[in-house]
């Protein structure tokens, strides 16, 4: 057999075992690509998880949120109603005294939430929160301006347009609609306390 001969016959061996090398290569990548598929559906399926228990334990919060805020409107309101008919006074700020507008308020939100609101009805709007007419829930504050300067006058909302509140000298503390002419003409805005209390501070025991 001639040289030349076997060199060709080492040639065509060499050109027919490489073909059929490819395919045990394109397995391995196949393979190790399918494990790195497998290791992402993994990972992807464990965020997942994790987002899933976290939107419900967040859901369980806001829901107990949410259940906390009403029973303490709800209490506050129906402290507030215990007092109609207590008579206005000029500074008062109890029962036995009698209650002015803001101390009145401030005295129901000391009894029911545990927070000592500032004293007068500017100080009260500045240290609570801003929302709009149409947020009104039982609970939150509304100011009127009855003396010729804003927020010199205010009340506790109890629901369906209506407020709590000691009005004037000679008169007592009395639910009374918002939509009142003499009301809605003088209304100056809402306010929300504070979860946390915001800029009230905690009343001592």
């Amino acid at each position: 057999m001639s040289k030349w001969f076997c060199t060709l016959l080492v040639a065509c061996a060499t050109a027919h075992a490489a073909p059929g090398s490819a395919p045990s290569d394109d397995m391995d990548k196949l393979l190790a690509d399918k494990g790195l598929l497998n290791q992402l559906v993994e990972i992807r399926h464990n965020v997942a998880e994790k987002a899933q228990d976290k939107l419900s334990q967040v859901g369980q919060n806001v829901a107990s949120r949410a259940h906390d805020v009403v029973d303490r409107t709800s209490d506050l309101v129906v402290t507030a109603m215990g007092f109609l008919g207590v008579p206005y006074r000029r500074g008062g700020n109890s029962a036995e005294s009698g209650f002015d507008c803001s101390g009145f308020v401030r005295a129901m939100y000391q009894q029911t939430v545990g927070l000592m609101l500032p004293r007068r009805a500017d100080q009260q709007a500045a240290s609570t929160q801003v929302i709009d007419k149409k947020e009104l829930q039982p609970g939150d504050l509304v100011f009127f301006n009855t003396m010729r300067r804003a927020f010199s006058h205010v009340g506790i909302y109890v629901g369906d347009g209506k407020f709590i509140h000691s009005p004037r000298s000679g008169s007592e503390v009395r639910v009374e609609s918002m939509q009142t002419a003499y009301w809605a003409r003088r209304f100056d805005g809402a306010r929300r306390v504070a979860e946390d209390g915001a800029d009230a501070s905690p009343s001592k025991p």
